[in-house]
């Protein structure tokens, strides 16, 4: 698979938390980074996505937030 978003990491798959339509999944990319997505639950179930399988989260932003206290 070739893809033009460069932002790729690959983890493993933490937690699934499914909803009616929607479903949040949680990707351990290493480091103590955690990475959350929101996808749909037609997505999660056609990926075949499993807690403890590999996965990885791609990221493509026009544009990133930054904030400070």
């Amino acid at each position: 698979m070739k893809l033009s978003a460069r932002n790729q990491f690959k983890g493993k798959i933490l937690d699934i938390q499914e909803g009616a339509v929607n479903g949040i999944v949680k990707i351990d990319i290493g480091g103590g980074n955690v990475i959350s997505a929101t996808i749909s639950m037609t997505s999660i179930k056609e990926l075949g996505l499993q807690v403890g399988g590999e996965a990885y989260a791609v990221i493509k932003a026009t544009s990133v937030m930054v904030g400070v206290d």
